[in-house]
C-alpha cells in the first residue's frame, strides 16, 4: 500500500494557529462573539492528538486547554457586549471630532473664497448703556423723560442743547444719555484732564468708561463721549406771567378780591411719603426727605402760591401760604405744576421730586416760616 504524504503547507499546525490567533487578537475589541468562537473551533480542530504527541506530548495537552479556557474567560466581556447590542467604543481620535456648530470660515468650492460661517456681532461691556433717540409726545416734558428712562432731566437738556424746558417743540427727537452725565463732543484742543476739570470730575472716570486705554482714538475732535456724573448746568424754569390787561377806556373795572387762604385742617401733612435724611436744627433751616426721581409732591396744607421758580442753592422751588400767617417751601423739585395766586387743597400734587440746586440725590427740602421766622415742619 502507498503511503499517503501531505505537503507541509497543508499539515494543520497547532503553533500556527496560535500565531495567527495572537497576530487578530489585537483587534478583538471590535469582534463579535460569534467569530471569537470560530476562532477557538479552528484552533479546536487545528489540534489532534497526532499533533499533540508530536510537538508536546501530555504536557502540551494541558498548556493548550489552559490556555483554551483563559481566552474563553477574556472573550466573556466582549461576549456580554455583543448580547445587549452596544457598539464597540470609539477610537481615541473620535474624541476630537468636531463640534455640531457650523465652522467659523469655510470654503464655498474648490478654487473659491473663503466665507464667515455666521455674522460678526458687537457685544456691548457690561454696564454700558446705548444712546436712545426719543421723539417728544404730546404729553411729553423733560420730567417725565427723565424719570421713564431713569436720568435727570438737566443730562437730556444738555445732551440736546435745551436751555428753556417748558417750551419744547413737539416731535422734536431727543438724545438720551446713557445714565447721568454729560453727552459731550471732543473740541479742537480738548485733552481728558480739560474736559474732566470742566465738568468737576476725575480724568479717570472718562477714560474707564470710554475705554480710551484700549482705543484712544475714540478721544478726537468731533467723537462722541460720555462724562458719568458730570455737573451740569441747572434748569431755569421761567414762571409765565399773565399779561396785562389793557387800561380800561371807559368803565372802570373794580380789581379781583386776593384770594385769602382757608382755615388749617390740623397738623401739617408730609409733603411725600419718604424716608427724612436730614433734620431740622440750627444749621439746617428744614427737614429733608428723600423719595424716587418724579414723585410727586402734595401741598402739606390748603393755600395759595406765593412764588415758585429758580433760587440759587435750592434748586426749583415752590412756596404755598396758608392762614396764620404761616408758609411752606419746597426745594430741589425737578418740575412745578402750579402758578403763583393759584389755590391749592391739603395734599394737592403741586411739583416732583428732582435734583434740581445742589443736592446729594433725589429729595425735597421742607421749609416752614411762621410770621417770617424759620420753624421746625414736624412740630406743626
Amino acid at each position: 500500500m502507498r503511503e499517503s504524504s501531505r505537503r507541509p503547507q497543508a499539515t494543520p499546525s497547532a503553533r500556527r494557529a496560535l500565531q495567527r490567533l495572537r497576530r487578530r487578537s489585537t483587534d478583538r475589541l471590535q469582534r463579535s462573539r460569534d467569530e471569537i468562537l470560530a476562532e477557538l473551533g479552528e484552533l479546536a480542530a487545528s489540534i489532534h492528538p497526532r499533533n499533540i504527541s508530536d510537538y508536546f506530548g501530555f504536557r502540551g495537552l494541558r498548556l493548550l486547554v489552559n490556555v483554551g479556557v483563559a481566552l474563553l474567560v477574556l472573550s466573556l466581556p466582549l461576549a456580554a457586549t455583543a448580547a445587549t447590542g452596544s457598539a464597540p467604543s470609539e477610537p481615541a481620535i473620535a474624541l476630537a471630532a468636531p463640534a455640531l456648530d457650523a465652522p467659523r470660515a469655510q470654503a464655498i468650492s474648490r478654487g473659491g473664497t473663503i466665507s464667515a460661517g455666521r455674522a460678526p456681532v458687537t457685544v456691548l461691556a457690561p454696564g454700558v448703556r446705548p444712546i436712545i433717540e426719543q421723539k417728544l409726545g404730546p404729553d411729553d416734558t423733560l420730567a417725565t423723560m427723565a424719570n421713564f428712562y431713569g436720568v435727570s432731566p438737566e443730562a437730556i437738556a444738555y445732551a440736546n442743547g435745551i436751555t428753556d424746558p417748558v417750551h419744547l417743540e413737539l416731535g422734536r427727537s431727543l438724545r438720551i444719555p446713557p445714565a447721568d452725565g454729560a453727552l459731550y463732543t471732543v473740541a479742537e484742543g480738548d485733552t481728558v484732564a480739560s474736559v474732566a476739570e470742566r465738568f468737576k470730575v476725575d480724568p479717570a472716570v472718562i477714560e474707564d468708561y470710554n475705554r480710551l486705554y484700549f482705543e484712544p482714538e475714540h478721544f478726537q475732535p468731533g467723537q462722541l463721549v460720555f462724562v458719568p456724573g458730570a455737573t451740569l448746568p441747572g434748569l431755569v424754569y421761567a414762571t409765565v406771567e399773565p399779561e396785562p390787561e389793557p387800561a380800561p377806556t371807559v368803565i372802570a373795572r373794580v380789581a379781583p378780591a386776593p384770594v385769602l387762604a382757608p382755615a388749617r385742617s390740623g397738623r401739617l401733612a408730609w409733603p411725600v411719603g419718604g424716608v427724612i435724611t436730614q433734620y431740622f436744627w440750627y444749621g439746617h433751616t428744614g427737614v429733608d426727605v428723600a423719595a424716587p426721581y418724579g414723585t410727586g409732591i402734595g401741598a402739606s396744607d390748603a393755600g395759595v402760591v406765593s412764588a415758585t421758580g429758580w433760587v440759587a442753592v435750592g434748586g426749583l422751588r415752590v412756596c404755598v401760604r396758608h392762614s396764620g400767617g404761616l408758609e411752606t417751601c419746597y426745594y430741589h423739585t425737578g418740575a412745578v405744576f402750579v402758578t403763583p395766586g393759584q389755590a391749592v387743597a391739603r395734599g394737592q400734587i403741586i411739583a416732583s421730586i428732582g435734583l434740581t440746586g445742589v443736592t446729594t440725590g433725589p429729595h425735597v427740602h421742607w421749609e416752614c416760616r411762621l410770621n417770617g421766622s424759620l420753624v421746625n415742619c414736624l412740630g406743626l
